[in-house]
């Protein structure tokens, strides 16, 4: 059977055609009434984007979907998770001051802020998967408590997983810091032959992991934490990844994904936003050129479903010149191999689909 996927253009000819109004209509046709209850603590799981980064979603957007969900006798918060890595959401105080900075306070946004993994990562609550990689996983302890869930996602691309979309934001977002570590630790960097010793790996190093000798650096790894702070810090191309790891990498993401949403008795809800789709995570501290036009909002009950028709929508527009993309600019072409050419999101939907996250199989239904 297949999962529906309810699909609005951003043609806005009008105050009744307007996005907003057609936010709302995504929410009607998603049935999220039927879940989202009266008296329930609805967690809507956001990214609030990097500090510098701009290309996180809309706060107006945002309070759209709150208003909804009030009206439906429910109390919302807007929520996510710290970073593993060093930046300006690393701990809960800093993520409050940078989502506030964004945009997302009570007085726009409609709803209360709450970081679910506590002040520094360690409010976590065991899940039992039972999966290939995992027994158990560590998800935000106000994330697992949470009655229903509203999973707003930006659709763009990701160096490590091809794309980021719904299952990363329950994979890597619901998870606490060391939750993010276990699905990280195959993925940790190495020095190449191309390191000229110029010390800024060791100077990004939160931990201290890194250490320079005569004519290269050296990562110890029983002390890196896998947050990748040294590859953004790194000049001269002298760090990369193992890309043979990211296929398990991709099968943990997917596992951890679906512990995130394994006791929510399908008490969820997903929309992805095609918009401003970057090469890149936000949580980059930048918002690099998008690699397509815009496309319009998805909306789904089924995760896998949804990011998988938001990937097959992006193939099927012309690559934007003057972007990260180098290569596949045609319609039909994979885009996010076209920006990173070593790794194959589709692997991350494949196992997703295997593990019974969701289903690839989707019906597009045009709102």
């Amino acid at each position: 059977m297949k999962s529906k996927v309810y699909f609005t253009d951003l043609i806005s000819r009008g105050k009744n055609d307007s996005k907003i109004k057609k936010l709302e209509r995504l929410f009607d046709a998603l049935n999220l009434r039927n879940f989202v209850r009266e008296d329930d603590l609805t967690g809507i799981k956001l990214h609030f984007g990097e500090e510098g980064n701009d290309s996180y979603i809309n706060p107006v957007f945002v309070r759209t979907l709150v208003d909804k969900i009030i009206q439906n006798g429910a109390k919302p918060f807007l929520t996510d998770t710290n970073t593993l890595y060093y930046g300006s959401r690393h701990n809960s105080v800093d993520h409050l001051e940078t989502a506030i900075k964004h945009g997302f306070d009570y007085s726009v946004a409609g709803a209360p802020l709450v970081i679910a993994d506590g002040l520094c990562g360690d409010n976590w609550i065991p899940v039992e998967v039972n999966l290939k990689h995992f027994k158990e996983v560590k998800i935000a302890g106000d994330i697992e408590k949470s009655d229903s869930m509203l999973v707003l996602s930006h659709f763009k691309g990701h160096g490590m997983s091809g794309f980021g979309g719904a299952i990363k934001n329950l994979a890597m977002g619901c998870a606490a810091a060391p939750g993010k570590l276990e699905q990280h630790e195959c993925a940790k960097p190495f020095i190449n032959t191309s390191c000229t010793v110029c010390g800024s790996c060791a100077d990004s190093c939160p931990v201290s992991a890194i250490s320079l000798r005569d004519n290269t650096a050296e990562i110890n790894y029983n002390v890196c934490i896998a947050c990748n702070n040294c590859l953004e810090a790194c000049q001269d191309s002298g760090i990369e990844l193992d890309w043979e790891a990211m296929v398990p990498f991709m099968e943990k993401m997917a596992e951890y994904a679906y512990g995130a949403v394994k006791n929510k008795n399908n008490r969820l809800g997903y929309i992805n936003f095609l918009l401003n789709i970057t090469p890149d995570c936000d949580c980059v501290s930048w918002s690099d050129s998008p690699v397509v036009p815009d496309v319009g909002i998805l909306a789904s009950r089924d995760p896998v479903a949804l990011d998988e028709a938001s990937y097959d929508l992006v193939n099927q527009q012309n690559g934007l010149k003057n972007s990260l993309l180098l290569h596949n600019h045609a319609p039909g072409e994979d885009k996010f191999k076209g920006v990173w050419k070593m790794v194959d999101g589709k692997l991350l939907l494949e196992y997703a689909q295997k593990i019974g996250l969701g289903s690839r199989n989707y019906e597009l239904l045009t709102i």
